[in-house]
Parts: structure tokens; sequence; C-alpha cells
């Protein structure tokens, strides 16, 4: 159950390779791609926007200040934005080539309701090690599609999500083995074994390696490696990978999904979209130059990225809600220069920062039908 060799990159080529390598494969595999019954209904607008909910510029305009009516014409505005992004994130120089699976090392394994469960442990940069759990069918006659699965702050991490520890409606790798699917749950780089090390510790050794990098450049990086592994293994299918993640996993996951086109399709549970819907100025995500008058920037920028690939957002009215709207609809116009049903959609179930069971299920039917 080894991976390949150990070989790192530069972030900026990481994700540029990533795209083009990814890109081919996937997308003979998006036109297969199925649908919830319940589409229409997340693609509808609230009754009624809350004041809060932002007004966004228009993606769909060129810089001359024409409208954008072509696929051809949106792609060129995506690869500005695009390269717009990975430039304000910054570049992690930790290698020469892209898309080479980590080698890993099993810890621990155990077997839970027909699902084999690995703890593992590998490198993300050269000397700089995670571990995650990788969950799988017990049983596999075929390759099976793959999911990542990153985890909200909770002391306990990983256990979260692989179903070892904390609240059973936020076990997504579990649920998904169950469903038959590999599951991959990392640690996000702000916590290690030693739980006394404060997250400003954590981003202040990172940008002691990688100066000119924000926090959220780290947790993409980290977050293409565990893909880097995932893919890479002989029992999963490279060409279907999904993502999933709650609060902070909410946040890697719309950065994994705009910036990684090997996800096919995407679930954000309650991360707070927009800039300004949650603590995207932390140092450990994007810091605080978000909050100067001159950042013009937002989020409905990074869904449409991920178009046409499947992504949902689910929100609580918490950190998102009936105000993440506009970003949806934003995107939206996008989706629909594809000529293909528009899999993006909002479903607010209106409880809080949580994962109620019926959030819980929709979470499931979107990944098991859109990747």
């Amino acid at each position: 159950m080894m991976g390949c060799r150990f070989n790192r990159r530069g972030f900026l080529a990481s994700a540029a390779a990533g795209a083009v390598l990814s890109g081919l494969g996937s997308r003979a595999a998006e036109d297969d791609a199925g649908e919830v019954a319940w589409l229409d209904e997340v693609q509808r607008p609230p009754r009624e926007l809350p004041d809060d909910a932002p007004v966004l510029s228009s993606l769909l305009m060129d810089d001359a200040g024409q409208p954008i009516t072509t696929l051809s014409g949106w792609q060129a505005k995506r690869e500005q934005i695009r390269r717009w992004w990975l430039e304000f994130l910054g570049p992690l120089r930790v290698g020469e080539k892209p898309g080479v699976a980590p080698r890993h090392r099993v810890l621990d394994e155990d077997r839970v309701e027909g699902v084999l469960r690995q703890l593992i442990e590998y490198e993300t940069e050269p000397g700089i090690s995670i571990e995650a759990y990788l969950l799988r069918p017990a049983e596999i006659r075929r390759p099976c599609p793959g999911v990542i699965v990153l985890h909200s702050t909770v002391s306990h991490t990983i256990r979260q999500p692989a179903g070892v520890e904390g609240s059973p409606e936020k076990a997504f790798g579990l649920h998904l083995a169950r469903r038959g699917f590999a599951a991959i749950c990392p640690r996000c780089f702000l916590w290690t074994k030693d739980l006394s090390i404060s997250y400003q510790q954590h981003v202040h050794t990172f940008q002691a390696r990688h100066p000119a990098a924000r926090g959220m450049a780290k947790m993409l990086h980290d977050a293409r490696v565990s893909v880097d592994l995932l893919a890479a293994l002989p029992e999963v299918d490279a060409r279907r990978i999904g993502a999933v993640g709650h609060s902070l996993g909410a946040k890697e996951v719309l950065y994994l999904a705009a910036l990684d086109e090997r996800i096919r399709a995407a679930v954000s549970s309650e991360g707070g979209i927009g800039t300004r819907f949650s603590n995207w100025d932390a140092p450990w995500y994007l810091g605080p130059e978000i909050r100067q008058p001159s950042f013009v920037r937002e989020h409905h920028e990074l869904l449409a990225l991920a178009a046409p690939r499947a992504f949902l957002l689910v929100g609580g009215d918490s950190a998102d809600g009936d105000r993440s709207w506009p970003f949806v609809a934003s995107a939206l116009e996008v989706y629909r220069l594809y000529g293909k049903t528009p899999r993006l959609g909002l479903f607010n179930h209106r409880q809080g920062h949580a994962v109620p069971p019926e959030a819980e299920r929709r979470i499931a039917d979107w990944i098991a039908a859109c990747v």
C-alpha cells in the first residue's frame, strides 16, 4: 500500500501542471456525471435577501468593460482570475515535479462496519510530515471513487471525519467509505501531536520556510498532496475524486475545488464564503490585507473557477446562508456558458453552525451522485 517516491513542487507550477494533467482525464468523466433530485431547489434564490448580502462585481465583463457572452471569452478571463489568486496566495517552492504521490506508512489500522481504517503518515514538504486517516471498503472489486475530507476546528482533528471521535454527523470520511468511497482525511498544518502549540506559532514556523506565502497557500498545498496520494492508490479511480469539509474544512474545500481540477464534486459546509462572513483575515487563512479598502476581490471568483464541476454550498444562517446566495447566483451565470445543466447550488438548513441530519444526507448524496 505504499505510494510513489516523494518529490514536491513549486506551488504555482503545481497548480498549473495539475490542471493540465488532471483536466484531460476528468472532463470525459464529467460528461456522465449524475445529478441529485433536489437540484432545482438549491438553485432557487431566497424569497428575500438579508441586508448583509453583498453586491458582487460581474464575472462576465472583460477588461474593456464589455460583456462576456461566450465560453471562450470566459476561459480567457478565467485564466486571469486563476493566476491572480495563485499569485496572491504566494508560492511554496518545495520541489520540482508536480503530481508525484508521497510515500506513506501505516501507523495503525482497524475495521469498522465493513471499512478498513488506517492511520497513515507522509511528507507534504521535505522533512515535514502529517498524519491522515485513510478509509476504504474492506472489499474492493474494482476501482472506487475517492474523496478528500477536511476537518473542522476541533482538537481531535482527523479523528472527527474518520469517525473515531467527535460528532458522528461530521464523520464524512467514514460515511462515504461505507458508500463505497476511498476517503483520505489529512490533518491541517495548524495542529500537530503537540496541542500546546498555538495556531500563530504554526503560521510563524511555516512562514519562516515560505515567507512569501499565506496560510491558505499551505492548506491548499497540503490538500493537493493528499489528493496526489489518494489518486495514486491502485484501488482508486483517479478520474472520480470529490472533496468535503465543514467550517475550517469548508474554506479549504473552496480553494481546493477552485484550483485543482481533479476535484470533480465538492461540498463546502458553513465555511463563510464571503471574505467578510468569517475570520478569513486570520494569518492562517488570507491575512489582514483583505480588510483593506484596496482589496476588491471576492470568492464568487473561486466558485466560478470550479465550473463546470459540481459544487454545493451548505449553510445554516451562521457562517453561510441566505446572504451567500449572490455568490452562487453570480457563478451560475458562468456555469451556464458550458452548455450543460449547472451543478451548483446553495442548501440552507437554517440550523446554525452544525450538520443536521438533512444536511448530512444531502452532503453524502451530492458527492455520491456527482463524483
